[in-house]
């Protein structure tokens, strides 16, 4: 482990014990370095994972302040489940409930932007959270990837990384709808919760560096299981607000 990410860990732990509550200020960076006998470099790329984290931000003027104490994925940057699991300090697991080859849906042959009724290859994944089932995601997979898809072992901890490593997949660009929907039988049974229980939906279309829709997906995750963080500014504003559909 880098010692950025040691000392990411340890804030990270006191700020969810409870020592820096919501509002409060961390410690300067020169008092941090004294603390954890580091270059100041060091601790600004710490508290750096701590902001993509959504944990501490900043006010005009001020020192880092705490925002919140729960585990929050951000939308700052595109990471994987398992790329974000991995740098907030906790172990992703997943493993593939179903994978199969189908003709594409209209909706999804606007997402690949492909001919409707081309193959595509469709994958179910339980993702784990220290153990614990927190997503289902349903995958819907391009033609000219699935291949490199269905070679994956189905219990790989990471998809995106296993792509890259496999293929030189990168994936660069994605577009993230949020909304809440009821649990169904298999969604419930699934992550542990009753039937029509609140989830939180996403559904994402990522694309490559080049553009190429690479794949859509419709993920669920357990209510209390994890919190999304989006940032914005009267300049810079990320977040789109959409009616229903």
């Amino acid at each position: 482990m880098a010692r950025y990410e040691h000392i990411a860990g340890e804030l990270r732990d006191a700020i969810v014990r409870g020592d820096y509550p919501i509002g409060a200020q961390l410690p300067t960076e020169a008092e941090l370095a004294s603390r954890f006998n580091a270059a100041r470099g060091t601790v600004r790329q710490a508290v750096a994972v701590l902001v993509a984290e959504g944990l501490v931000g900043t006010r005009q003027g001020a020192r880092r302040i705490v925002l919140g104490s729960e585990r929050s994925q951000s939308f700052a940057e595109l990471h994987s489940f398992a790329q974000w699991a991995r740098s907030v300090g906790h172990q992703a697991g997943g493993l593939v409930l179903d994978s199969h080859r189908r003709p594409s849906t209209p909706s999804e042959a606007v997402r690949l932007a492909i001919t409707p009724g081309e193959e595509v290859l469709v994958v179910v994944r339980l993702r784990r959270l220290d153990g614990e089932p927190v997503l289902v995601e349903r995958t819907v997979y391009a033609s000219w990837i699935a291949p490199a898809v269905e070679k994956l072992d189905p219990a790989c901890e990471s998809v995106t990384q296993e792509l890259y490593e496999a293929v030189g997949l990168v994936f660069a660009y994605g577009e993230h709808l949020i909304d809440a929907v009821a649990a169904g039988a298999e969604d419930a049974r699934l992550l542990g919760v009753r039937r029509g229980s609140p989830l939180l939906r996403q559904r994402r279309t990522t694309t490559s560096q080049e553009g190429r829709p690479v794949e859509c997906s419709d993920d669920r995750y357990r209510a209390g299981s994890v919190t999304f963080s989006i940032r914005n500014s009267t300049t810079a504003n990320s977040l789109v607000r959409r009616a229903g559909d």
